[in-house]
């Protein structure tokens, strides 16, 4: 993996019909915001025709209805787009176990299992145990991140979820003696003990 993929992160967000592709669910609309070395520097957003019925109970979450998605693109000429956006970077997702369902399903298989997946979620919970809950809503609040349109729009919460990242890099430098945070670390802090963290960072760093 090149030094250019390691710095540079596709946070994507879905909005969809349901919870899982495997019960039919489709997305509505997807968006990816690029971060680089810590800024935002670039950013993909649609939203896309199912080719289902939204739920009224989804319509009334997202505000994304059944009227806005007739005239919109397909699900397959909008996931082109994206995954062409994406290229090879990791993604970054809150709860990205979600998200990457749709992205596998929606995406060239042989394409998507070149890519690397980062949680956001799983990584605020190892580096700010003590939030009340580590839904993006709070941790905005908490961190006082930037917050920009609504939630549940896949543009606002995949921006959110950027700055989550940037801000999480930040935290990583302030309490450690590193130059910089790359991939491989935040991959094997994700999936450390949240109560290992220091040693994680040490067995990581010696490692390099």
């Amino acid at each position: 993996m090149t030094l250019r993929i390691m710095n540079t992160y596709a946070v994507i967000d879905f909005e969809t019909t349901g919870l899982s592709p495997a019960h039919g669910a489709r997305p509505t609309e997807i968006a990816v915001v690029l971060v680089q070395q810590g800024r935002i520097i670039d950013r993909y957003q649609s939203i896309m025709n199912p080719g289902v019925h939204i739920p009224t109970a989804i319509q009334q979450l997202t505000g994304i209805t059944n009227d806005m998605v007739r005239a919109a693109p397909s699900v397959v000429n909008v996931m082109k787009k994206a995954a062409s956006f994406v290229g090879d970077y990791p993604i970054v997702a809150h709860n990205a176990a979600f998200d990457r369902k749709f992205w596998e399903q929606e995406v060239n298989k042989n394409r998507s299992a070149r890519q690397q997946y980062l949680c956001s979620l799983l990584l605020a919970r190892r580096l700010f145990p003590d939030a009340p809950n580590h839904k993006l809503a709070t941790l905005v609040g908490l961190l006082g991140l930037p917050m920009a349109g609504t939630y549940h729009r896949a543009l606002a919460d995949a921006e959110c979820t950027a700055y989550l990242l940037i801000r999480m890099e930040q935290e990583l430098t302030r309490r450690y003696p590193l130059a910089s945070v790359d991939c491989g670390l935040l991959l094997a802090l994700q999936s450390a003990n949240k109560f290992q963290l220091d040693r994680c960072v040490r067995e990581y760093s010696g490692t390099r």
